[in-house]
């Protein structure tokens, strides 16, 4: 990653957000909001919501049944026929979540020792609620960029670093695009374009929900939150000379009046307004227990057309409107902010925001779980994700299943294609 700076990837599994109950979201949120605590202020983390194709060949080597050439292919091919019908009318996107920790460090044994006792710490935080946390190995982390950059050469993926080194080339070669071009607001890669925005503007109460809606469009896209952890000592002492700065001008603006022979001045609104501001600031740090951050965030999405991409940026920026914020579409800065996108772990993009923990909690990342078994049976389609599920029972913790429903709602229906789907 440069000159002793390293980094690492860690994937985590979505939990179910969306669907809790609001004292469930509430001890998700505190729970959330434990773990940016937990960042270190040495380095920089950024988390990030991939939306990648559904791999087409992939899915029909662990979902399709396989025939046999007995009596019975008949139907096997009538329901393969049927699950690829769900796939393509199900969402054919598939969401992937990762945290990238990056850090200066003197020598790779350092860092090694640094992200094996935060990686630890990670893991457990995201075990706390209920997600799984799992380091990605160097083949997965450039599987990323290579899905990400050769869009429908997903399964082409096969990369070993042995036989690369002995061809005696580069494993950029390998995942990168054939072509790359940068226009001022949007860039080309290959025959695709794609586009990346920041959020300039942010309201001032934010609902939970704008990252799943924002990352809810039907296309290869990925979203970032740099965040750059602020010590707490440092955060309280600018802090405090902020409320003093304030306070001194309040003062100055009353001696003014006094000297006017105007005893009975209220203090302007703007004013009151600042001091308060900054006294709820101050308490968040000392007494709340929060921390100050800087957080960016950007979003990168392509498509097949230019125009297809227009209409996908107008769609993003409608449904931040909707949010009340604003997004911008980076000018002559398009390069940097791919850079600053992809789980790489560095950030070219400057336009920070001071964010106290729990306004950063609110850009949560948690969904919908989606259960995805290698080998299932297909029970239905999600209905937030609208991914299709696709689950064997002998995977599960338990495998006992309860049908359950009113008079003439199919259940005996569903238990008699249960039994032929397991036949």
């Amino acid at each position: 990653m440069g000159k002793d700076k390293f980094s690492k990837t860690f994937k985590f599994s979505d939990i179910n957000y969306a669907v809790a109950s609001r004292e469930d979201k509430e001890a998700m949120f505190l729970e959330y909001s434990e773990l940016l605590n937990s960042l270190d202020s040495g380095a920089t983390t950024k988390i990030t919501i991939n939306n990648r194709r559904l791999n087409r060949l992939d899915f029909e080597k662990t979902i399709l049944i396989p025939k046999t050439g007995d009596e019975l292919d008949e139907y096997r091919e009538e329901y393969n026929k049927m699950l690829l019908e769900k796939a393509t009318g199900a969402n054919a996107i598939v969401q992937d979540k990762y945290m990238t920790i990056s850090v200066n460090k003197k020598n790779m044994e350092d860092a090694r020792t640094y992200f094996a006792r935060v990686g630890a710490d990670l893991i457990a935080h995201f075990g706390r609620l209920g997600s799984k946390c799992v380091e990605l190995e160097t083949d997965e982390r450039l599987r990323i960029f290579h899905d990400f950059y050769r869009v429908g050469e997903e399964t082409a993926f096969h990369f070993d670093i042995k036989e690369t080194r002995k061809k005696g080339h580069d494993f950029k070669d390998y995942i990168c695009p054939d072509s790359m071009e940068f226009e001022k607001d949007y860039f080309k890669m290959g025959n695709r374009y794609g586009r990346v925005l920041f959020l300039r503007e942010y309201a001032s109460y934010i609902k939970d929900s704008m990252v799943a809606e924002l990352t809810d469009l039907n296309r290869n896209l990925m979203m970032s939150i740099d965040v750059v952890p602020v010590p707490t000592d440092e955060a309280v002492r600018e802090a405090e000379s902020r409320l003093l700065g304030v306070e001194t001008n309040i003062t100055n603006w009353q001696r003014r009046q006094n000297s006017n022979n105007n005893f009975s001045a209220t203090v302007p609104y703007d004013m009151e307004q600042q001091k308060k501001e900054m006294k709820e600031f101050l308490d968040d740090l000392t007494t709340r227990d929060q921390r100050m951050m800087f957080a960016v965030l950007t979003m990168v999405h392509t498509a097949e057309t230019k125009e297809q991409l227009d209409n996908d940026t107008e769609a993003l920026l409608t449904t931040a409107r909707k949010h009340l914020c604003q997004f911008g579409v980076l000018k002559f800065q398009q390069m940097d902010g791919l850079n600053t996108v992809m789980p790489f772990g560095t950030r070219k993009i400057d336009t920070f925001r001071t964010l106290t923990t729990e306004s950063l909690a609110v850009f949560i990342p948690f969904r919908v779980q989606d259960i995805y078994h290698e080998n299932g049976i297909y029970y239905g389609q999600n209905v937030i994700s609208k991914n299709m599920i696709i689950a064997d029972r002998k995977q599960l913790l338990n495998g006992n299943e309860f049908i359950l429903g009113v008079s003439g709602g199919g259940k005996s229906f569903a238990a008699k294609g249960e039994i032929i789907n397991q036949v």
